[in-house]
């Protein structure tokens, strides 16, 4: 069982972090999760 199975997700990953595209990669590798929104933003 995966923590993520059934849930609908946002998604914020963080310029200087780790990017909301690379985020929602390992997101969609559990079939049943559904991501709703995936942005990078710069937090300054």
């Amino acid at each position: 069982m995966n923590i993520l199975e059934n849930k609908k997700v946002i998604i914020i990953g963080d310029r200087d972090g780790i990017p909301g595209e690379a985020i929602k990669a390992c997101v969609e590798t559990v079939p049943s999760a559904e991501v709703l929104y995936a942005s990078t933003e710069c937090f300054v």
